[in-house]
């Protein structure tokens, strides 16, 4: 049984909402009194290329913690797991729109991919130019060669982090996205979960796993992974998880990578340093250097009990931009 500090299960999403915009109203308001359309306060922020992401509720910090400065500009919500409506998206782009155009950024998931399609149709009636970058950074989700069929995940934190510094330093439309994708391109994530979370009006839990039991590569709503067996001991997952990830993606000796461990919810920092700590070992050991790293949560699922890896591969601009000021209610890069 899983135990839940909640209202009516009916009121979740926009109870959380409004205890968000209670507790940041510096730094975050609603378009038309519409608790699923947040941006920030001092949206549209003319001249410059404005941000927009969105989709289902369950994983804070993702997406509406990522709302604020050198971040995105505004976000459009939905009920836990689910889509935001395409209407809602438009209402949100509208109001964010500076005149530069608008970037949609969000994870590559059939729901999402469908509205903000339609909501880019809608604006684009309107004058306002879209262009849209998805997030496909799962490494577990499909084999290499096969990238457009990945999903996003944790990696979705560094590219509203690329996105938003390259649009706070006057990159244009086309430049925003194409920088967007190629650090994109350089990112890979994989993660584990060790139990299910539980949808507020759910009477049974998202997937059933055994106590001892952990599944590699599972997704963020409990899509399955690559393999369920026996739960290892942490440098043993670490030493699986960050290989593939190596094997996959463009990593070599000499690189200077971003790290980011992830928490899918209910795994405590305590655990994610013993993971950090082993990949650092093994990059180390590759002459792979650390340029920075970021632990605790990111992109979250819930009470799901896991986590992930994300790795990066830094040129001399995604290091200026990955160290650009920024400010969220979940998120200070100073």
């Amino acid at each position: 049984m899983v135990k839940k500090i909640i209202n009516n299960p009916k009121n979740f999403v926009d109870e959380m909402i409004s205890g968000l915009l209670r507790a940041y109203p510096n730094k975050l308001r609603t378009v038309n009194e519409d608790p699923r359309e947040v941006v920030r306060v001092d949206a549209p922020i003319d001249g410059k290329v404005a941000i927009a992401t969105g989709g289902g509720s369950g994983h804070l910090p993702v997406f509406k913690g990522y709302v604020g400065e050198g971040l995105c500009d505004g976000v459009a919500i939905g009920d836990v797991f689910q889509s935001p409506s395409a209407e809602q998206m438009a209402n949100v782009t509208k109001e964010i729109a500076g005149g530069e155009g608008v970037l949609y950024l969000y994870g590559n998931y059939g729901g999402d991919v469908m509205n903000f399609d339609m909501a880019a149709e809608m604006v684009e009636m309107d004058g306002i130019e879209v262009e849209t970058v998805l997030v496909k950074d799962d490494v577990a989700s499909a084999p290499k060669g096969e990238e457009e069929n990945r999903r996003g995940i944790a990696g979705l934190f560094y590219g509203y982090k690329i996105a938003g510094a390259a649009a706070d330093k006057g990159y244009d439309l086309k430049q925003t996205a194409k920088t967007t994708r190629k650090a994109l391109d350089n990112i890979r994530s994989m993660g584990v979960a060790l139990s299910p979370c539980r949808l507020p009006e759910a009477k049974k839990p998202t997937f059933e796993i055994e106590e001892d039991e952990m599944e590699i590569g599972m997704g963020i709503h409990g899509e399955p992974g690559i393999k369920r067996e026996k739960l290892k001991s942490a440098d043993e997952v670490t030493k699986r998880m960050l290989e593939k990830i190596l094997e996959d993606g463009p990593y070599k000796s000499g690189d200077e990578v971003s790290v980011l461990i992830n928490s899918l919810g209910a795994t405590p920092k305590e655990e994610l340093y013993i993971v950090y700590r082993k990949v650092w070992e093994i990059l180390n050991d590759r002459d792979i250097e650390i340029y920075n790293k970021y632990i605790g949560e990111y992109a979250t699922s819930l009470e799901m009990k896991g986590m992930s890896i994300t790795l990066f591969k830094l040129n001399e601009e995604f290091k200026k931009l990955l160290k650009a000021p920024a400010c969220s209610p979940f998120f200070v890069q100073e």
